[in-house]
């Protein structure tokens, strides 16, 4: 952040600190999901205090597209259905959902970029079983959902000149991120990372939001996995982000994860329908 001036990160700050807390709830789950010894009954404690965070859990556990055998009336009964990570993940989702405003004064489609982000989220879960058996796949999947989270500050509390970017990258078809650069004096990747640390978010998990865009070689398996379904999710136009260039992948991206072409068309459509399925239930 050094290489911007003190007013910009100051101005960038202030927006930061207008959006909501993160539940304290969902951030107890993420430092729990880091310690190798937490078990299942952890996660359970934590998610049923949070009466409100646990009935829209158990809301998306009960929609036909799980096709449970029977209606699941418990957190820890999800577990035993659908496993520990899955539930994590939904907690995790359902939070960041919960802080999305609906409306913007930029005209900034916040379905389109939560459909987007959740295509994005799901593809570096999927990403990080094949590259990284050692990372955990949840701060894949919160990487993956918040990469783009800076974009929703600007739309929120910066909206007409957000809109001035998001209107040159479309009619020069270029990034969005040097759209914003141009017009705001950096980008939704610095704007995003710094909300992650004001929610008390992991390191790898900051570093992957604020260098998503950067075509480096060296970073953690984290960051190339949001890079690598990020480009996905451009090329397989699924929500809409912001702008429709779609950029070379990074060398640290394409370096990791190998040939993309791996992944499956059934792949993708079991991870859109998942993600069409959450963006309509975790939002309503």
């Amino acid at each position: 952040m050094s290489a911007h001036s003190e007013d910009l990160i100051g101005k960038f700050g202030a927006a930061a600190e207008k959006m909501p807390a993160f539940p304290k709830s969902v951030q107890k789950v993420l430092e729990l999901s880091r310690n190798i010894d937490c078990q299942a009954k952890d996660i359970v404690s934590v998610i049923e205090k949070d009466p409100v965070m646990a009935a829209k859990i158990l809301k998306v556990l009960n929609c036909p597209y799980y096709s449970l055998p029977s209606k699941i009336t418990s957190i820890d009964r999800s577990i035993v259905y659908l496993g520990f990570n899955t539930v994590k993940n939904l907690a995790l989702g359902i939070a960041a959902i919960g802080v999305l405003p609906r409306h913007n004064r930029a005209d900034f489609d916040i379905d389109q970029y939560l459909r987007h982000s959740l295509f994005v989220a799901g593809i570096a879960k999927l990403l990080c079983g094949r590259i990284s058996p050692k990372t955990d796949s949840t701060e894949c999947f919160i990487a993956g959902l918040l990469h783009d989270f800076g974009k929703v500050v600007f739309a929120q509390f910066m909206p007409e000149e957000f809109k001035l970017a998001l209107d040159r990258a479309k009619n020069e078809n270029i990034p969005l991120h040097l759209a914003e650069r141009e017009i705001l004096g950096a980008d939704h990747c610095l704007m995003g990372s710094m909300l992650a640390e004001k929610w008390q978010f992991p390191v790898p998990l900051v570093e992957a939001i604020r260098h998503h865009h950067e075509d480096a070689d060296q970073g953690s398996d984290v960051l190339a996995c949001v890079m690598a379904a990020n480009r996905i999710s451009k090329t397989a136009d699924f929500g809409f982000s912001g702008s429709p260039c779609v950029e070379e992948l990074p060398a640290l991206a394409a370096n990791r994860c190998g040939n993309l072409e791996d992944i499956t068309a059934e792949d993708l459509a079991r991870i859109k329908e998942e993600a069409e399925m959450f963006s309509r239930i975790g939002s309503s």
